[in-house]
Order: structure tokens, then sequence, then C-alpha cells
């Protein structure tokens, strides 16, 4: 008895010291917020309170929100509440995966606990909107209205004249073979290249490489590698694909390829062949 009072007591102050005095809440959550959210994890008979107090940062605006904030302004047509994880805050805020979401205003939550990653899949859900991570390929954002208009009508004019890359997907799925598990066109790219993405089911890709630092897993999963579309580089290499056997399309996939790990934070298999194959394309196209 003396402990559900206890908790009780303690979870009605966090409750009222979030919403009177979130600047004095905001300092609790950063020194302890990581051990509450191992409550998530644990303690299904609170979880819901847990849920209530827990804070996070987000592509939105400064600060910390609430997952009521979230639920309370997504988009029409949204579906799922999006959340990208990794070390640092800046970093995962930078993530190409992230640019199809911000040109529509899609907020996402962004995680930088090691627990996000073990909290977020076993609670899936928050009000019937399920947990999704911004880094799978399921990420369909096309039903989702964007508020930014002239955005639309400007990629809408950008896929009238687009190039048919399908020629160059192949020539890039031949070239990287078992690195990656599928080469695609993207619709969540807008200013990067390229982007890395898990396949809905597998692994996410910054779990992932935490299991792997800790000698849990001793192979990644490969990834899908999507390309953008609309990209003055994208559009190029589509247009003078040839038949695909190409030297230059081989280096331009590689280097993509590396470009994308590089971003991840993924270290390269060989720097020393990254270093020549952008030294030569530097070269080829300086001559």
């Amino acid at each position: 008895k003396i402990k559900k009072a206890l908790t009780k007591r303690i979870f009605d102050e966090l409750k009222k010291k979030a919403e009177k005095s979130p600047d004095e809440y905001k300092n609790f959550w950063e020194n302890f917020g990581a051990v509450v959210k191992e409550g998530l994890y644990e303690d299904f008979d609170n979880r819901e309170k847990l849920l209530g107090i827990a804070r996070f940062g987000s592509t939105a605006e400064d600060g910390l929100i609430s997952l009521a904030d979230y639920t309370g302004r997504m988009k029409k047509g949204q579906e799922a509440i999006y959340y990208i994880s990794g070390e640092e805050l800046e970093q995962i805020n930078q993530s190409p995966q992230l640019d199809g979401f911000k040109a529509k205003g899609i907020e996402v939550l962004l995680l930088t606990d090691p627990v996000d990653e073990f909290w977020v899949s076993s609670v899936g859900l928050y009000e019937d909107k399920p947990l999704k991570s911004a880094t799978r390929g399921g990420a369909d954002l096309t039903n989702i209205e964007s508020d930014k208009k002239k955005s639309d009508k400007k990629e809408g004019d950008k896929k009238d004249k687009k190039v048919d890359i399908s020629p160059l997907i192949a020539a890039f799925k031949i070239a990287l073979g078992d690195k990656v598990k599928d080469v695609r066109a993207s619709d969540r790219l807008t200013d990067s290249p390229v982007c890395l993405v898990a396949e809905e089911g597998d692994m996410d890709i910054h779990l992932e490489r935490m299991l792997k630092q800790h000698k849990q897993i001793s192979e990644a999963t490969p990834r899908i590698l999507e390309l953008n579309p609309n990209h003055a580089l994208i559009r190029k290499l589509g247009k003078n694909t040839g038949d695909g056997k190409s030297p230059v399309i081989r280096d331009a996939a590689l280097l993509l390829f590396d470009q994308a790990q590089i971003v991840e934070g993924e270290p390269l298999a060989d720097p020393m062949a990254f270093a020549r194959r952008m030294a030569s394309i530097m070269q080829k196209g300086l001559s």
C-alpha cells in the first residue's frame, strides 16, 4: 500500500511539474529521463502514466515535447508516430532519411538514449497510433497532406520532368551486388541523392549498430539503397547510364553507397578504394 501510494504521489507531482514548470521539468528530464524510460520497457502497470510524463526531442521545435503534443498536431492522413534514433541529436536531425518528412512538415521524434530502441518496440502504440521508425523502407508519405503548397507544386513539376532511372537502378544493383538488399527510387528524399533504409521487418539501423558494437551480432543486415530521382546528380547519371557497364557508373554506385554509409556513421569497408574512386571521378570531372 505504501509503495502504491508513493508511486501515485510521485507521478502526480511529476505530471504537475511538467505542465506548470516545463523549464524545471526539462532539467529533471535531462538528468533522469533515460532512467524513467526504462520503466516504459519494464513497468507494464504504470506504462500509461510514464508515457504521459515522457518527453522527447523533435524536428518541429527546440526543447522537449510530449507524445500528446505530437499526436495533437499530426498531419491529415498521417497514421503513425514517426521517430528516428541515434547517438547525437544534431546528427540524426540532419539525416537524409528525414528529407521527405521535413519537406511535408511532418514531425519526427528524435531519440538519443540507448533504451529508446527497446521501449519503442515494447510499447508499439500510443493512442492507437503505431510508433514507426523513419529509417524503415515502409515509411509511406504519399497520403499525408503537406502544408507547404509551393513546395508540393515544385515537387510536382520535378516529377513531371523526371528522368526514368530504372536502367540506373538496374546498373547499381549489378555494381553493388550483395552489399545491398535492394536499390530503388525514393519518395522520401528531397535534398540528398541517396540514403540507406532498413527493410520493413528488419532490425532498425541504430539498434543493429549498438548490438554489433557490443558483439551481440557479428554481421550487419544488408540495407536498401534509395535513390532520389529528382536530384541533379541522379538525373544526370540516369541520362548517361548507357548499357550500365560503364566504369563511371560502377564507381558512382560504389561512391554513393559509401557516402550513404558515412552519413549513417558506419565505417567504410575499404577506405583506400573509396579514396581512389573519389580521385578518379574528380579527375574526370576536371578534364
